[in-house]
């Protein structure tokens, strides 16, 4: 029995020396494979929040962008008021001017007749005429009749007098309203400036926490895309880049077409006016700007079409009424592109561009971009205007 059991004993130690270790577990381990997927999961899920904050950013600030549109637009109608206002004023300070010397020229009319009443003697009363001057009767006759004719004279002279005193009086009400009217012109004028000057600061301040957040949530997305997924990204912006440098590369040879065609044909009014407006291309946009360093949506197209001497004034609301509107679909180079609102107030309509052909326009779009060439085709166009 001792033997048998000297055996198994020894059986079992040249079991366990001959055989293997047990497998240790590939690395990485279930556990770290685990967590790496757990942490894609956590990095997708903040992905897709902070996109729905950068959509809605993006929203809030299209809706900032159509509001500060409107108020600095709002500014420059209220710019064209105040001159209005200034011209009604001066008019009728003009008028007014006028009527006061009618008035003196009455006066001094007066003033001669009483002067010429014989020092101030009445001599209509028979018994003063009679001692105040020899000739006797045929002397007092002849100063009487004169007398009588300088009556009726003085009484015209003072008839013309009330008269010129009266349209003075209304001249002078009038010049009073004109002159308040300038103020009041002037006081709006200043409140669309600060509400423009605020809405511009309040899409600044908007488009910078985006810029911020795109940063940030770029940094994320580096950090979590694989490569396949960064190349897609670069991809992407190469793409855009293309597009860019084809929307260039065509604007210049829309700016250059008179150039290339052959033949001497003059170019009408609106290819010289975009070729204009193409050439303030990169140049900053400024609200209220217009010219020559910088410039906004109206005050661009006002400089471009003064080049061929068609006057517009430095306001969407009423470049809008600056001519015949156009069909889109027989739109020339030139044309005014608007956009914003159809509705009885014309600071509804917020932004205008010019239209340079193939569907494209020039404008300068919000605080913070550039003179750019971008698409026509925006959910808020409202219309074309061919300005004469």
């Amino acid at each position: 029995m001792h033997t048998v059991k000297k055996r198994l004993l020894v059986a079992c130690c040249l079991l366990v020396a001959t055989c293997p270790p047990a497998a240790a577990e590939p690395a990485p381990s279930a556990g770290e494979v685990a967590e790496a997927r757990a942490a894609v999961r956590h990095r997708a899920e903040a992905l897709g929040a902070a996109s729905v904050r950068l959509a809605n950013a993006h929203t809030r600030l299209e809706a900032l962008v159509a509001e500060a549109g409107r108020k600095v637009e709002a500014y420059n109608g209220q710019l064209v008021r105040l001159e209005q206002a200034k011209a009604r004023h001066a008019a009728a300070t003009v008028r007014l001017k006028a009527a006061e010397a009618k008035v003196a020229e009455a006066s001094a009319a007066v003033s001669m007749l009483a002067a010429q009443s014989y020092g101030g003697m009445d001599l209509s009363n028979p018994m003063v005429g009679m001692l105040s001057d020899e000739g006797g009767v045929p002397g007092y006759l002849h100063r009487a009749g004169m007398l009588a004719s300088m009556g009726d004279e003085q009484g015209e002279t003072l008839k013309l007098v009330r008269d010129t005193q009266e349209v003075a009086a209304v001249l002078r009400a009038q010049t009073q309203e004109a002159y308040a009217e300038q103020q009041d012109a002037f006081r709006q004028a200043e409140e669309a400036k600060a509400a423009a000057r605020a809405a511009v600061d309040r899409q600044a301040r908007e488009a910078k926490l985006i810029e911020a957040e795109k940063r940030r949530l770029q940094s994320r997305v580096d950090a979590a895309r694989t490569a396949a997924e960064r190349l897609a990204r670069q991809r992407e912006e190469a793409l855009e880049r293309a597009r860019l440098e084809r929307e260039a590369r065509l604007a210049t040879r829309l700016a250059h077409r008179g150039d290339a065609a052959a033949g001497g044909s003059s170019a009408t009014m609106g290819d010289v006016a975009a070729d204009w407006a193409l050439s303030q291309l990169g140049k900053p946009y400024v609200w209220a700007a217009a010219g020559p360093s910088s410039y906004d949506c109206s005050g661009l197209t006002m400089r471009a079409w003064e080049q061929v001497g068609v006057q517009l004034d430095h306001w969407t609301g009423t470049q809008w009424t600056s001519g015949p509107h156009v069909p889109l679909d027989q739109l020339r180079r030139g044309d005014l592109l608007f956009f914003g609102k159809l509705t009885s107030n014309p600071g509804d309509i917020h932004h205008v561009g010019m239209y340079i052909g193939r569907g494209l326009m020039v404008h300068a779009p919000q605080t913070g971009d550039v003179v750019r060439v971008a698409s026509m085709w925006r959910r808020d166009l409202v219309g074309a205007t061919r300005p004469r």
